[in-house]
Formats: C-alpha cells, structure tokens, sequence
C-alpha cells in the first residue's frame, strides 16, 4: 500500500505543476494580446494617463470623418482654406508650364511624428520655434514634459527631430498618404520685416552678420566704411531688400530659410496639406491640431505676451522707407498690393476663393 501511496502523491503534484504550468502560459497568452491590444501605458507629466502610441483613430481620419455628426465652425474654416489653396494651385498650374518632382531635399523642412501620424512643414518666423518644442514633446517619448521649458536652440537642434528626407520613398509615400499634414503661414511681409529685425537688428546673430550682413553691405552700399565690411551688423532694411531682389543674390545661392518663401519650403502644390494654421490665429489653429492628435486635453499651444512682435504697422512703416525703385522691383503696388489686401479680407472673415490661398503663392514673384 506504501509504494502504492506515494505513487499517486508524485502523480498528484506531477498534476498540479502541469496545471500551473498550462494557467500561466494561459495568462501569458492573454497579457500578450492585450498589450498587442492596448499599447503600454505611461504617465504623462501633466497627470493625465496616456498612450504611447495614437488611439485607435488617427487625425486624418478625426479630421475628414470627425465622430460628432455636425462640423464644428473650426472644421468649415479649415475646409474652406483647403479649398482655396487647392483652387489656387489648379489655376497656377494651368498658367505655368513648369512641372517638377520633389527631391528629398525639399522634404527637409517636414517634420514626421510617428506616434500620432503628422507631418509638420516648419516656416521660420512663423512660430516655428514653439512647434518644434511641442513636436520634440509629442516624439519623445515622455523625455520632455513642458515645451517651453526645452530651450529654443535645443529645439532647432536637427537630430532631436526626425525629418520626411529621412525614409525611403515607399516609407516617404506612405507617410503622405497616412499621416495628418500641417503648415502655419504668415503675412509675408511682415515674416520679411521679421525675420529682419531678428537677423540683423539683435546684436547677438554675429553669425547672420558675418554670414550675409558683410556681403549685403558690400554689395548695397557705397562708401561703407572698414568697420561695416568687417562686421556686418548695422544693416539697412533698405539694403536688405535691394540684396534680395537683386538677381545675382539666387544665382549665387539659394535663399536662407528665414526669407525663403513658403511656396519653396513647403511645396503646397506639390503636397496637399490636411490643415494651414495662420499665424493671426495661431493659438486656436494649434490647439485644433493638438485635439485631432487627441493630445489636446493635456497638451497646449504655448503662448506668452512678446512686446517685441513684427506687426502689421511695423512692417507698413518698414516699407514706407523704400525706395520707388524697390517698389516698383518688389511690385508693391501690383502683386503684392494685392496679396496684402488678399490677407486682409482675410482676416476681416470675408474668404473668397484663392484670397488665402494667394500669400502661399504670390510672394515668390516679388523676390526672384
């Protein structure tokens, strides 16, 4: 009976440990579909559980097939300037024989989220800064919690962003087919008058002024004393502007990024943008973007008061000061008369088919 006994003892654990081996394979098993399910949870540092990856819609598809049944005013005026944009483009194309494929060069500017499926195309001067530090926020991966806490040239930092001229052209492809698009553009007079003062006005670019101030002096004006050669940081708007109409000026190089146009950075002919933001309503059109990402509960536009801002009477003023030549070379009093008021009807709420859309295109003309 002994022997007998201990049999089925050894039988019975053999049993059990059978048994807990299949329960926690079992349990294995469903904690892998969940997580292949529900992606890994993490903490995001403004309290608010969140996951690493988007939810299970992603902004195209909240943006064009939104879950409340009635559009919301922000929803219509973002139609409508996709409208107007493509309008424009249809019309520019019939007029012009040029047709060109991007290059991964002209892709540079675009910057790719993977986690959230958008593709930001930055526009110096146009609160570019602040979009990066809300995109290193939204790509890193919980290593950065407040974007205004991320210093403004960590933030122009190229490694610290992954750019569209990075993949390969399926991946490129893919990417522009799948993912949300977005640009913010601004009165491009007043990003010219900016970008300015920034560049040539702060004593701090030595850079800027090495790098074009001695050559803008040197070209533009006469008897400029040793000392301006030299240093190149008391240049003249007036002069700033004769260097870039002046022909040479793009044969020689191609323009710097914080005068280049947007047609030429962004390429809104060539890439159909799902949203254009202005900067006269850059903290709504922002937030729009970060609510269609479905961050927008824990992640804001950040925004503080800058006594310093280009304005549009800054930049009447800066233009008063050029001369009738400039003007007539820069067709103020033609095109680009027409693309100021364009703007501003605008921004009355009077939008009209190709108003909008006109300041992605006409400031190309003025500068070539």
């Amino acid at each position: 009976m002994k022997p007998a006994l201990l049999e089925v003892m050894r039988m019975n654990r053999i049993c059990r440990m059978v048994l807990a081996t299949c329960l926690g394979s079992f349990i294995l098993v469903i904690f892998y579909f969940q997580s292949m399910l529900h992606p890994v949870m993490r903490r995001n540092p403004f309290g608010v559980d969140i996951c690493c990856r988007k939810g299970s819609r992603s902004p195209l598809q909240e943006l064009y097939n939104p879950t409340q049944l009635e559009l919301s005013s922000t929803a219509v005026l973002h139609q409508t300037r996709r409208d107007q944009v493509t309008d424009t483009c249809r019309a520019n194309s019939a007029v012009s024989r040029k047709r060109r494929v991007l290059t991964p060069n002209d892709l540079k500017h675009l910057v790719v989220d993977e986690d959230h499926e958008l593709i930001y195309c930055y526009v110096p001067k146009v609160a570019c800064t602040n979009w990066k530090r809300l995109m290193m926020v939204l790509t890193g991966r919980g290593k950065y919690s407040d974007p205004m806490e991320i210093p403004a040239s960590e933030a122009h930092v190229s490694a610290n962003l992954k750019t569209l001229n990075q993949y390969s052209i399926p991946e490129i492809n893919h990417r522009l087919k799948s993912y949300m698009k977005f640009l913010f553009v601004r009165e491009p007079f007043e990003r010219l008058v900016s970008a300015y003062r920034n560049k040539f006005t702060q004593k701090y670019n030595t850079s800027f002024h090495k790098r074009y101030g001695t050559k803008i002096i040197k070209r533009q004006r006469k008897n400029a004393t040793q000392e301006a050669l030299r240093k190149g940081d008391d240049v003249k708007f007036e002069e700033f502007v004769a260097y870039l109409i002046d022909p040479h000026t793009q044969r020689e190089e191609p323009f710097n990024e914080h005068w280049q146009t947007v047609y030429s950075l962004c390429h809104p002919c060539h890439i159909h943008y799902d949203l254009v933001g202005k900067y006269e309503t850059l903290e709504e059109d922002s937030n729009y973007v970060l609510q269609l990402a479905g961050v927008g509960s824990y992640l804001k536009f950040p925004t503080y008061a800058k006594s310093t801002r280009t304005t549009d009477e800054m930049t009447t003023e800066f233009f008063q000061n050029i001369s009738s030549e400039h003007q007539t070379q820069l067709k103020l009093f033609e095109n680009a008369s027409y693309c100021m008021l364009s703007w501003r009807k605008v921004k009355a709420g009077v939008p009209s088919p190709s108003r909008f859309s006109k300041v992605l295109l006409c400031f190309q003309n003025q500068v070539q």
